[in-house]
C-alpha cells in the first residue's frame, strides 16, 4: 500500500510538472524572433524538471516530522540558515579575491577559503534535503489551516527545489511598456554575455530589452534560489505554490493572454505569498516576527529633511514614462529613464538598466502602491478584491476562477 501512495504521488507530480514546464514560454512571433539570439543560451526546463522530480522522489521516505520534536525542526532549519549565510560570506571574500588586480595568484591567496566553501558546501548538500522536508510540511500545514484547499490536501503539494535559477530575457516595444517576450536564460550568463545579447535583440527588433535575475519560477517543483533569509524563502515558496495553484484554475490557464492578466496572476500570487509567509513565521519562528523589515531604504535627494522613498519615486517615474510615450516621445522617455537611473543608483538602488523592459518586468508585481506598475489600474483592483474578501481562502477561489480583468472589475463593483 505504501508503494502504491508513493507511485500516485509520483504519477501526480509528473503529470502536474509536465503541465507547468509546456507552459514556459508560450510561443509568438516577439519571442521567435528574440529566440534566434538566445538558444544557445537559454536554460533547459525538461532537464531540469526531470532532475528535481527525482530529487523529490527520493526525498519521499523523508519525514523528519516524525522523528523530531518541534524544536528540533526549528533547529535544524535555523542551522541551514546560519550555514547558508556563512556560505554566502566565504564565497563574497573569495569574489573579492580574485576580483583584486593586486592579487597575482588568487588560487592560492584564496586557497583557505575555498576550502571552507567546500566544506559548507558538503554539509549543506547533506542538509538541504531535510530543511526543505520540513518547510514544505510547514507551508502545506499553514495552507490546510487556512482552508485555502477545500478538500484537506494541498493540491498540488508544495514541493520547492533548491536551485541556481535562469535568468530571463524580458523585451518591450519601445513606443508603449508591454512585455512581448519572457525568455529563460542559463543562471551563469556573464555580465558581458547579457550586455552583447541585451543590445543584439534590442537592434534586431527595435524594441527595448533587459536580462533581470528572479528569485523563483512557478515550474513544478518550483525554483527557489538559495538565500539565509528565511522570511524572503518562505515567501518566494508560497508565492510560486500560489502559481502552482492558479496554474489548474483559469486565471493561471490565462496567464499569458493579456498584460492584465499577467498583473492579476503576479499580483495575486504576491499577496498570497506575502501573507501566507506570515503565518508560517508566526507559527514556527516567531523570533523573526520581532525583528522589524527593513522597508524601502531612505536617504537625502534634494536636500536636508527631504527622504527618497525609492516605490514613490519609481512610481513617479513610470507616470512620466507613460506620459511621454503616450506623446509618441520615444527619445525623451528614454533619455529621461536614464536621467532617472543615474538618480537611484546615486541613492544606492543599483539598477543596471532602466528601460521600458524594466517597467515591462517589474510592473506586473503590484501588490504594494506605487513602485513600477506606475498608474496602471490592474494592481489596485486585485488589492481591493482581497480588500472585500473575507480572508485569503475566499480571495484566491474567487480570483483563481477568472479569466478578464473584465471579471475582476465586475466582482469589485458587485460588493
Amino acid at each position: 500500500m505504501k508503494i502504491m501512495n508513493i507511485l500516485r504521488q509520483l504519477a501526480f507530480f509528473v503529470f502536474i510538472a509536465l503541465i507547468l514546464t509546456l507552459s514556459v514560454p508560450t510561443l509568438s512571433t516577439p519571442l521567435e524572433k528574440a529566440r534566434k539570439f538566445t538558444r544557445s543560451v537559454e536554460f533547459d526546463y525538461v532537464s531540469w524538471t526531470l532532475d528535481a522530480l527525482r530529487v523529490k522522489f527520493g526525498q519521499i521516505g523523508i519525514n523528519p516530522r516524525q522523528v523530531l520534536t518541534p524544536l528540533q525542526q526549528h533547529a535544524v532549519v535555523i542551522r541551514y540558515i546560519e550555514l547558508t549565510k556563512q556560505l554566502e560570506e566565504v564565497q563574497a571574500r573569495i569574489q573579492q579575491i580574485y576580483s583584486d588586480p593586486e592579487v597575482n595568484n588568487p588560487a592560492e591567496s584564496a586557497r583557505n577559503e575555498l576550502e571552507k566553501q567546500e566544506d559548507l558546501q558538503g554539509v549543506l548538500t547533506n542538509l538541504t534535503p531535510i530543511a526543505e522536508s520540513l518547510l514544505q510540511a510547514q507551508v502545506n500545514e499553514v495552507i490546510v489551516e487556512m482552508e485555502i484547499t477545500r478538500i484537506g490536501d494541498v493540491l498540488p503539494p508544495v514541493l520547492f527545489h533548491t536551485s541556481p535559477l535562469p535568468k530571463a530575457l524580458i523585451v518591450s516595444p519601445r513606443d508603449k511598456i508591454q512585455q512581448d517576450v519572457n525568455v529563460s536564460l542559463l543562471a551563469d550568463l556573464t555580465l558581458e554575455q547579457i550586455a552583447q545579447l541585451e543590445t543584439e535583440v534590442e537592434k534586431a527588433m527595435g524594441s527595448s530589452a533587459l536580462v533581470v535575475d528572479v528569485g523563483g519560477i512557478g515550474v513544478y517543483p518550483t525554483m527557489v534560489m538559495r538565500s539565509s533569509n528565511l522570511t524572503w524563502i518562505t515567501d518566494v515558496i508560497a508565492h510560486e505554490w500560489t502559481h502552482n495553484y492558479l496554474t489548474i484554475h483559469p486565471l493561471g490557464l490565462s496567464y499569458d493572454k493579456t498584460p492584465e492578466l499577467r498583473t492579476m496572476n503576479e499580483t495575486t500570487a504576491s499577496i498570497a505569498g506575502s501573507e501566507i509567509s506570515y503565518e508560517i513565521l508566526r507559527q514556527f519562528y516567531p523570533e523573526l516576527l520581532a525583528v522589524l523589515p527593513a522597508g524601502e531604504k531612505t536617504d537625502t535627494l534634494y536636500g536636508a529633511g527631504m527622504s527618497f522613498d525609492f516605490r514613490a519615486e519609481m512610481h513617479k517615474t513610470r507616470v512620466h514614462v507613460d506620459e511621454l510615450l503616450s506623446q509618441g516621445k520615444t527619445i525623451e522617455a528614454e533619455h529621461y529613464m536614464e536621467e532617472r537611473r543615474a538618480v537611484f543608483v546615486s541613492r544606492g538602488y543599483l539598477i543596471r538598466r532602466l528601460n521600458q523592459a524594466y517597467f515591462a518586468f517589474y510592473g506586473a508585481y503590484a501588490d504594494q502602491p506605487g513602485g513600477a506598475a506606475g498608474q496602471d489600474p490592474v494592481g489596485p483592483a486585485v488589492r481591493e478584491l482581497r480588500a472585500q474578501s473575507g480572508s485569503l481562502a475566499d480571495f484566491l477561489r474567487k480570483i483563481s476562477q477568472m479569466n478578464t480583468f473584465a471579471e475582476l472589475e465586475a466582482a469589485i463593483a458587485e460588493n
